[in-house]
């Protein structure tokens, strides 16, 4: 591990001192001190540096405006391996150039410029360990014949936007190196190079979070923009007090710990490689090019960026803190999406109780999932045999298409009565090709204090949840008084069972997000706007779910809201912004085959496979909602011209450019 780098050395002493106003005066000096050397241009920064000046350590805080860069020195033995395993890692390893075997310039980064010479400080390594720093590396001029210097991008070259932009430097407010953390995040390797990724944190007052991701956004070459933003045991970092690389910086009240990828990674992969011998840049100590920071080196490919393209961030959740990212693009065409769903042909009077952009949120929280569990099953029709309505389970169905198409693990949850027909209705939707494959199928049962906490986490351990995601869709929710009620507030509580449980366990622990889709504010999940519930829907008080979900989409009919979900996930899935930061930047190099966006499209809801699958609920007794008619409707409008025309209509949505 390599030593802890302190820019300057803190001393405190008692309020009035001699020595405390000797120290004071030093600081002045000090940052007297860099305010010149901030106004000096790269080239001069780097004669002052080749001259060994002792007022510059790290190089945060210098040459605002353009490029700074991590430096790695290998045998050429390592490079083309080397250069495999940066294209597969984009996001710590950007290249901004590789030299020759031997050649000791800048190229076309910087002029009159020796990579000998023109770093503060070095790091020297022998067969994967540190052996030294030095502030020069000319005795090794002989061996360095053989060897290539890449230049990967730093993060230090966006800090002239932020601090133009109003947003903080923490680590040069508190005259400190910024902090770089290894993680428990996998590299893609290539090669002989496989190592953890490393990351460098800079506090952000939350309330500029947008602009500091754009702006590292718009300089890829400088790591682009974030790939985690929140609590950091989600990247495996346990004490942000005790970093690997670099100083402990001090948030302020407000600032969201926001990660982004480092190019000290690439320390990681000599460390992890041990090559004879190798040299690199000493973390935070770069090496300063003459290119501006919204430029490309001559000669790299790069086209401009396109701004629907720039991420937005949205916080998920508080506990723990997470923020997910997508474009501009993907985050216009979800709220579309939520308008079309949000419309009431019923006159049930939802709009007054839409809660704006749960849509968008719970699609994120569900692209970052694993493992979804979904329940539905309203038996409103309590004097029938089957009693369930046919809005629900079309709705789930089509969530778990798209989530199988995407990879995830996908449980459906179902209430003991009803057992045998959603094995029955998922064994039909997957022969009619409704449904891509089967889906497990379960049930909950209350049998004591601790059940819901076993059912979701393996062993009944909250450290280890079972699903990551919980949806309830046109599911019955338990109302105040600990009943369940249909919209005439008539008491259904003996044909449903307590799933409500396992939304109410999911709030205590830490990693389960839960969605309710609901068309009346009496479903499971809609607890969020139970207020609005009681004084605005008819029978509210009676009938208004007193469970929440951390995301509640509303919708004129429930189906819809799966359908809007489904396809809210095709478009993250294509997003390049939402995918960069579920990927922590890592494997994007690769197109995808054309049989992997072919399962992606398939994993859509369709006018076709809507039909069949209401055709299939209609055969096996399952009736309209508002109506209790047996025919092809929900809740009380027909499948042609209304839902069939409203899929067409968030299709063309999904698929517009």
């Amino acid at each position: 591990m390599l030593a802890t780098l302190r820019p300057m050395r803190r001393v405190f002493y008692s309020t009035g001192s001699t020595a405390a106003r000797g120290t004071c005066c030093d600081r002045l000096v000090a940052m007297d001190q860099r305010r010149c050397l901030s106004s000096l241009s790269p080239l001069e920064l780097r004669l002052k540096i080749r001259n060994e000046d002792p007022s510059i350590k790290t190089t945060t805080g210098l040459a605002y405006g353009f490029q700074q860069a991590n430096v790695l020195l290998l045998p050429s033995a390592l490079a083309k391996d080397f250069e495999a395993f940066c294209r597969n890692n984009t996001a710590p390893l950007p290249l901004l150039y590789v030299s020759k075997a031997g050649d000791s310039s800048g190229g076309p980064l910087a002029q009159n410029a020796d990579i000998r010479t023109d770093i503060s400080q070095y790091c020297v390594y022998e067969h994967g360990r540190m052996l030294k720093t030095v502030s020069s590396l000319r005795e090794y001029s002989n061996p360095l014949k053989d060897m290539l210097c890449f230049f990967l991008g730093c993060s230090f070259g966006f800090e002239g936007k932020l601090k133009e932009a109003g947003v903080p430097i923490r680590n040069v407010e508190q005259r400190k190196n910024v902090s770089m953390y290894r993680t428990s995040v996998s590299c893609v390797p290539a090669g002989v190079f496989r190592c953890p990724l490393v990351v460098m944190l800079r506090y952000v007052p939350a309330e500029m979070l947008d602009t500091a991701v754009e702006i590292s956004h718009l300089n890829p070459l400088a790591h682009g923009a974030p790939v985690h933003i929140g609590d950091p045991a989600l990247l495996g970092i346990q004490d942000l007090s005790r970093p690997e690389y670099g100083d402990a910086v001090d948030p302020q009240p407000g600032d969201v710990p926001v990660f982004w990828a480092c190019g000290v990674t690439s320390i990681e992969a000599v460390l992890s490689t041990k090559p004879a011998l190798a040299f690199s840049h000493s973390p935070g100590c770069m090496f300063l090019t003459d290119l501006p920071d919204s430029s490309s080196p001559e000669g790299l490919s790069h086209q401009s960026l396109d701004p629907l393209l720039t991420p937005l961030s949205f916080r998920l959740s508080q506990r723990p803190l997470f923020y997910s990212l997508a474009s501009k693009r993907a985050v216009r065409k979800i709220r579309e999406l939520e308008k079309i769903i949000a419309e009431d042909p019923g006159d049930r009077g939802i709009s007054a109780i839409v809660l704006q952009d749960e849509l968008l949120l719970s699609c994120l929280a569900l692209s970052h999932a694993s493992s979804v569990a979904i329940t539905t099953g309203f038996p409103t029709h309590y004097m029938h045999n089957p009693p369930d309505e046919t809005d629900g389970p079309p709705g789930a169905v089509a969530m778990a298409n798209m989530l199988l198409s995407l990879g995830k693990q996908v449980t459906m949850v179902s209430d003991r009565r009803g057992l045998q027909l959603n094995q029955d209705l998922i064994d039909d939707a997957v022969r009619s090709g409704v449904l891509s494959a089967p889906v497990p199928l379960v049930t909950f049962e209350d049998n004591g204090p601790d059940s819901a906490v076993r059912f979701l986490c393996h062993d009944g351990d909250v450290s280890k949840p079972r699903y990551d995601h919980l949806v309830a869709i046109e599911r019955s929710g338990r109302a105040a008084d600990g009943n369940y009620y249909n919209m005439r507030g008539i008491n259904i509580k003996h044909l449903v069972d307590p799933i409500d449980d396992l939304f109410i366990a999911a709030k205590g622990i830490p990693g389960i997000s839960t969605t309710g889709i609901g068309d009346g504010g009496n479903e499971l999940g809609m607890g969020k706007m139970k207020e609005k519930v009681k004084s605005l829907m008819p029978k509210g008080d009676l009938i208004a779910s007193d469970v929440p979900a951390d995301y509640a989409i509303t919708c004129g009919v429930s189906n819809w809201g799966g359908y809007a979900v489904a396809c809210g996930l095709f478009l993250l899935q294509t997003c390049p912004s939402h995918q960069r930061y579920l990927k922590k930047g890592l494997g994007l190099n690769r197109t995808a085959p054309p049989e992997e966006t072919q399962r992606w499209t398939s994993g859509l809801p369709s006018v076709d496979k809507e039909e069949s699958f209401l055709s299939t609920l209609v055969r096996f007794g399952v009736r309209s909602g508002k109506t209790g008619n047996l025919a092809m409707e929900v809740d009380g409008l027909t499948f042609y011209p209304t839902h069939s025309e409203l899929i067409a209509r968030l299709l063309k949505v999904t698929h517009s450019t």
